[in-house]
């Protein structure tokens, strides 16, 4: 998955090494967004729906909640947070997949507290699964689709998980669609693909380019990055994408979340561990937390 991204080399940093070493957030001091991207992979980005300046950061060692000051502070047991999540129907819900610090896979896990303690609601179709994309439905929350070799699917809120049938080549990442839960998204390295039948069957949306991520919104706005492009916006209404932000550089946006109670309040992570963060919808970013 992603072979066309550059691997950010992994260091450590005291504080993270000592939650490692201890297999816990207790005693952990915190750290700068700058440092934990020294540290640690970025897996997935959501605003605290709770404390909404903060941003969550779920990462290859823990999930971090971060201030606008730049600094991060691991809130959750050490563990590979993959496929990482918010349930749209509950503040305190997330939801997520991975690897726990000993080796193995985690299932189909959540927490109800916010992040700070995690549980496994099911292993999955054939798991215990890693789902590495995850995403649940707007429009129904019971509907969450995972990717874990096929493309699975739950109606239940994740307590029985089934599968759908192939995933679409060279998978980045998933969006269900905020309109139809039967709607579902997929950025591809050949492209951005949609699905209206629960993912049994494909149609092309964005060709000829990777597109790396794409984030789907409440009102039903789609986000996309397309390589050699940038930040890309539609409505899903009429699927015509405009470019939003193009001046990214070298960085390859993997993540994104959009404050449900603030739609122009946007925040991305790039394959280089790097976080930005918009107030304006899209039209200009600045590093977070600096």
């Amino acid at each position: 998955m992603r072979r066309f991204l550059v691997m950010i080399t992994v260091t450590s940093i005291s504080a993270l090494t000592f939650a490692v070493s201890t297999g816990s957030s207790a005693g952990a001091e915190p750290v700068s967004v700058s440092q934990l991207k020294e540290s640690t992979h970025i897996h997935g980005l959501a605003v605290d729906r709770e404390e909404s300046q903060k941003l969550l950061i779920a990462t290859h060692h823990g999930l971090f909640r971060a201030g606008p000051d730049g600094k991060a502070e691991l809130i959750s047991p050490v563990q590979d947070f993959m496929g990482f999540t918010p349930d749209p129907s509950d503040p305190r819900s997330l939801y997520a997949s991975g690897h726990p610090a000993g080796g193995g896979n985690l299932g189909f896990i959540a927490s109800t507290d916010n992040g700070a303690t995690w549980t496994q609601v099911a292993p999955g179709a054939d798991g215990p699964v890693d789902f590495h994309q995850m995403t649940v439905s707007f429009a129904d929350p019971q509907v969450l689709y995972g990717a874990y070799g096929a493309l699975q699917v739950s109606r239940d809120a994740g307590k029985t998980w089934s599968v759908i049938g192939p995933l679409p080549a060279k998978l980045i990442d998933l969006a269900a669609s905020a309109k139809d839960a039967g709607t579902i998204y997929a950025a591809t390295e050949e492209g951005l693909l949609v699905s209206g039948d629960g993912g049994q069957s494909w149609e092309t949306v964005i060709d000829g380019a990777p597109v790396s991520l794409i984030e789907v919104t409440a009102d039903g706005s789609l986000h996309a990055f397309v390589l050699g492009q940038g930040l890309v916006q539609a409505e899903e209404a009429d699927m015509v994408f405009k470019t939003t932000f193009a001046s990214w550089g070298d960085q390859i946006l993997l993540h994104m979340a959009v404050d449900p109670a603030d739609g122009n309040r946007m925040f991305t992570a790039s394959h280089q561990g790097d976080i930005f963060a918009s107030t304006d919808g899209g039209t200009n970013w600045a590093a977070f937390g600096q």
